[in-house]
């Protein structure tokens, strides 16, 4: 029989903000039920949500006979998977069968899908707990989470902030113990960017590494979807469940996902880091050059070779903007013909910007992306990790809808102040944001690890060393 909630009674902390993959021994262990660390989780839903705006669908009775059937599983002896009776949730990017997915947009407020895509699949098949729907902007456009259907998600460190996106529910729910774990994707930064601003952890995978049978441009490698916890080990417990081949998707990996699962730990010394210079030009804001100082220093003590290098960005800007553009007239194109009128201006502009495109501009851009990758590991090839900031600039009023000038910085485009992100989303290495310390207003900046090609797991291996050194990710907003 369970010991009963009443064993961690003393420790509420640890079941709603501590580590995920501590919860799931604690469960496999019997000492508190899946159905009691749902009713936790349920329970802070209810209280904090409100303020917060992260969650905009709620399952919980699915969820309640989720866990009634983890645990009913476990008293019959059961193998257990990995995941079982986590609490997860996920983005309203993915299709959830029998619960409500609106791509936060008025044109699908009322749908719910018969189908899992297969991130969803994968999580509950690990036996994970679906609680429910992270909010997300518009189609995932933009890293300000808000939309027409739902609002703004509030940045659970100050509220009158944003929380970034375009996971933004995502990190907001992991930050305030809403759930133990969440999915997210990440076209230009949209699992780094919010895992920045809430102090938790986001991983963009390689290319493939979390297959997209459902994408309609298999061979685009921009978009990917990924994992997002309170801590190194909790990303790569569900990075675990997320990855894998997968016969549907062209870019898919066929490497064991199980290796995720494995201890993180490894010696430092020698190894050589690039920190970041200038970015070919761009401006970072003080505060975030000062705290990001402190996690050069704890790289140094851990015993890496730290040396001020960075790979040749010249034509990053133009290549990715084309290339953006020209994918969201592939995919948003007919849905403008029909709805333009409930969809918002940005994305308009920018399926705009797609249909004038020439032939000439998008296969200049597919060749300078196509350099830029090959100069990207040849210089990983000279350093096992590059390091750089996530974002330019702290969060900022979450009444804005995108930023256009911060302290004398002007941005021309709606995503030129996080291009740190989309930088490295154009080579299509595997980046990692970890929580780095705070501004002086008490704001969370992260650090953007870059790792080799389908090299994660080493990537994990690094966050995971800073985030033991540093503490940070114990750090909650204090709702």
């Amino acid at each position: 029989m369970w010991s009963g909630v009443a064993a961690m009674a003393a420790d509420s902390e640890g079941i709603l903000l501590g580590r995920a993959t501590e919860l799931a021994e604690s469960i496999r262990r019997k000492k508190i039920s899946a159905r009691e660390v749902l009713e936790a989780h349920l329970r802070q839903i209810e209280r904090v949500n409100p303020k917060v705006n992260a969650i905009v669908t709620l399952a919980a009775e699915q969820a309640r006979k989720a866990a009634a059937a983890a645990d009913e599983a476990q008293a019959r002896g059961e193998a257990l998977k990995p995941l079982h009776g986590l609490p997860v949730a996920h983005k309203d990017l993915e299709r959830t069968r029998g619960i409500r997915t609106t791509y936060g947009s008025p044109i699908y407020k009322d749908l719910v899908p018969e189908v899992n895509d297969l991130v969803v699949e994968r999580a509950q098949r690990m036996g994970a707990i679906t609680v429910g729907k992270t909010n997300t902007p518009e189609f995932g456009a933009g890293a300000q989470t808000f939309n027409a259907v739902f609002g703004a998600t509030r940045n659970p460190y100050d509220l009158t902030k944003t929380c970034g996106g375009s996971s933004g529910g995502a990190a907001v729910a992991l930050a305030t113990g809403m759930v133990a774990l969440a999915d997210g994707s990440d076209l230009g930064g949209s699992l780094r960017i919010p895992a920045a601003f809430c102090n938790v952890v986001g991983l963009r995978p390689s290319p493939g590494r979390v297959p997209a049978p459902e994408a309609a441009m298999g061979w685009n490698f921009l978009p990917t979807a990924g994992p997002m916890g309170r801590t190194v080990g909790d990303v790569a417990l569900l990075l675990s469940a997320q990855a894998g081949a997968e016969a549907r998707a062209p870019l898919s990996i066929e490497e064991d996902p199980a290796k995720f699962r494995q201890p993180l730990g490894r010696k430092w010394r020698g190894v050589k880091v690039a920190w970041y210079r200038d970015l070919g030009g761009l401006k970072v804001d003080g505060e975030i050059r000062r705290v990001l100082e402190g996690q050069r220093r704890k790289l140094e003590e851990l015993g890496c070779v730290v040396e001020e290098a960075e790979p040749d960005f010249t034509g990053t800007d133009l290549a990715f903007k084309t290339l953006r553009a020209w994918g969201t007239a592939q995919t948003q194109g007919d849905r403008a013909r029909q709805h333009r009128a409930l969809m918002k201006e940005t994305i308009l502009e920018e399926l705009a910007a797609g249909e004038r495109l020439t032939q000439a501009e998008v296969a200049r851009a597919m060749e300078t992306q196509t350099k830029l990758w090959r100069g990207m590991q040849q210089f990983l090839d000279r350093y096992e990790y590059f390091a750089l900031p996530v974002t330019m600039v702290p969060p900022f009023d979450v009444n804005l809808p995108y930023l256009s000038e911060y302290n004398g910085m002007k941005f021309r485009n709606y995503i030129d102040w996080f291009a740190p992100t989309w930088y490295i989303s154009l080579v299509g290495n595997p980046a990692l944001s970890v929580p780095a310390g705070f501004t002086a207003q008490g704001l969370p900046v992260g650090l953007q690890l870059v790792g080799r090609m389908r090299q994660e797991f080493g990537l994990l291996q690094l966050g995971q060393a800073l985030e033991e050194a540093t503490g940070y990710w114990r750090k909650h907003p204090g709702l």
